[in-house]
């Protein structure tokens, strides 16, 4: 009896231990059940571990806002004791308004540029790229002929496929523009062995710039990091500008600049048009602002979709729905309007495209031409827009009429309209003017760079004196026995200095030759 007892009793005990609760946490150590330093035995017996709570495999948190994610995706140091680093931080701290306007423009384009960044696994601070090139302004325009938020030139983005035509330039086009930036980072980045602050150095100024600078310091034995190179004024400035503006951003709470929360989320839907079609017709299907439309599609220069393709816009993602359902319904002859002109005695494709302020190529394309023949009675199509030229405000014909008329000053009221005649120059009309070349290509909105065409309209601001001005005249003179320079000055009332810089390619010598032809432009009015 005494033996079942005892029997009894060891099961009941046996039971209750197998159910006590643990009062030592797993580790490393004791995952078996064993006691932290207590041997293990080859005969003890094998547990199964405790699994472990499911929220330890709870994936991150989404980021809260567009600017979440891109500081998430951080990757360049921020060393802000750098006294280049830290002069543009000061001045960022100092003008907080310009990083809220700057937060303003991104929030239709960040979400698209931070999920590239992103999915690529590249440094997150290349999404605040736009912030150093463009203030996030898809119409900027630089001096250098850089265009668009990501500031491509005309060649860089023609090699990188953003095409440039008269309806349309691919470097303000916020996808295209984006990847193909992303893409030359990228190859950059290579060129320099993963090195991300000299890409971005050579995405400003150029790789082969870049590279001699790093050749000088090695031959003098010094390091060649992009801190310690000799670099352009702009590029020495361009990269420590991108670290202050992503210091700020990752710590936005210490600091009274007002970033514009960014919902991260889709800001536009990519929709389809069917073909060619007028811009105002687009925001009507979408129930949306025309302007809104142009500031999410700036890659259009006029009223119209490219009649090429490709055949997609962008439109508030909250709108998708109503322009699909508005688009099915849409009268196929209500997508753009065609003028027909009949071609009269005289005319030119160039002439009739003046008439009706378009390009001759695209009076050729619009009538499928094979060549610029055309006779009297023919029929030509012209495409023209659904609504009054003013109604397109962020065209490039209307934002280019605001620039001209943004000229006028309190010393500079009389307003000249000139039109390019064949051989004529920025410098040459300038100085007719008497204005300066970076004057006169601000009030076109062109850089000083951009070619002229014979016929092109230009506005020039001109002082109110005496209501006289010059009026220069290109003058060939050819030099005769006696001449020098300061005689041959004197005589049409220009400056030795002048004659020396309009001829400097023909005055090698120090001595003038008879006979010798001279270039010179003399106000005929004096």
């Amino acid at each position: 009896m005494k033996l079942l007892q005892v029997c009894l009793l060891t099961a009941v005990l046996s039971a209750c231990s197998s159910i006590a609760p643990k009062t030592e946490p797993a580790s490393e150590d004791n995952i078996a059940g064993i006691a932290p330093g207590q041997p293990v035995s080859d005969t003890a017996p094998t547990l199964q571990a405790e699994p472990v709570p499911e929220e330890e495999f709870t994936e991150p948190l989404a980021p809260a806002t567009s600017w979440d994610r891109v500081v998430r995706n951080f990757g360049l140091e921020l060393d802000t004791s750098n006294s280049r680093v830290k002069r543009h931080m000061d001045w960022y701290i100092r003008h907080p308004r310009h990083l809220e306007q700057v937060s303003d423009r991104a929030r239709r384009y960040l979400h698209y540029i931070a999920s590239e960044v992103e999915r690529r696994e590249i440094p997150g601070e290349l999404a605040l790229l736009p912030v150093v090139e463009s203030a996030f302004d898809p119409f900027a325009y630089s001096h250098g002929r850089a265009s668009g938020v990501w500031q491509f030139i005309p060649s860089t983005g023609r090699a990188y496929g953003l095409h440039q035509d008269w309806w349309h330039d691919g470097r303000r086009d916020i996808r295209s523009a984006t990847n193909a930036a992303l893409n030359y980072l990228e190859y950059l980045a290579g060129r320099f062995d993963g090195d991300w602050m000299l890409a971005l150095a050579s995405y400003n100024s150029g790789a082969g710039t870049v590279r001699k600078a790093i050749r000088k310091n090695k031959r003098k034995g010094l390091d060649t990091d992009f801190w310690s190179l000799d670099l352009p004024k702009e590029t020495r400035a361009y990269v420590p500008k991108l670290v202050a503006i992503s210091y700020l951003l990752k710590h936005r709470e210490d600091y009274d600049i007002a970033w514009r929360d960014i919902e991260d989320a889709p800001y536009f839907a990519i929709v389809p048009t069917g073909g060619q079609i007028d811009l105002s017709q687009v925001a009507e299907l979408a129930d949306t602002d025309l302007d809104e439309i142009y500031r999410l599609n700036p890659q259009f220069n006029r009223w119209a979709t490219h009649p090429d393709g490709p055949h997609e816009v962008l439109i508030p993602a909250t709108q998708e729905f109503i322009y699909r359902e508005n688009l099915a319904n849409l009268d196929e002859n209500s997508r753009l309007k065609w003028q027909r002109y009949v071609v009269r005695s005289g005319d030119s494709l160039i002439t009739i495209a003046r008439k009706h302020n378009i390009t001759a190529e695209v009076v050729r394309s619009a009538n499928q031409l094979k060549s610029d023949t055309i006779y009297a009675g023919q029929q030509l199509l012209i495409p023209s827009a659904l609504k009054a030229g003013g109604e397109y405000g962020l065209s490039l014909s209307e934002r280019l009429t605001r620039k001209q008329n943004a000229g006028q000053t309190a010393n500079r009221s009389q307003r000249v309209d000139y039109r390019v005649k064949n051989g004529d120059s920025f410098w040459k009309i300038a100085r007719m003017y008497d204005t300066s070349v970076n004057k006169l290509s601000r009030w076109n909105g062109m850089a000083p760079g951009d070619p002229l065409r014979v016929g092109q309209k230009l506005t020039i601001w001109t002082t109110e004196s005496d209501g006289q001005r010059e009026e220069v005249r290109k003058v060939y003179y050819k030099v005769r026995s006696g001449d020098n320079l300061s005689t041959i000055g004197s005589r049409f009332n220009v400056t030795v200095s002048d004659i020396k810089r309009w001829n400097s390619s023909k005055l090698g010598g120090r001595y003038l030759k008879p006979g010798q032809n001279l270039t010179l432009y003399v106000d005929v009015i004096r």
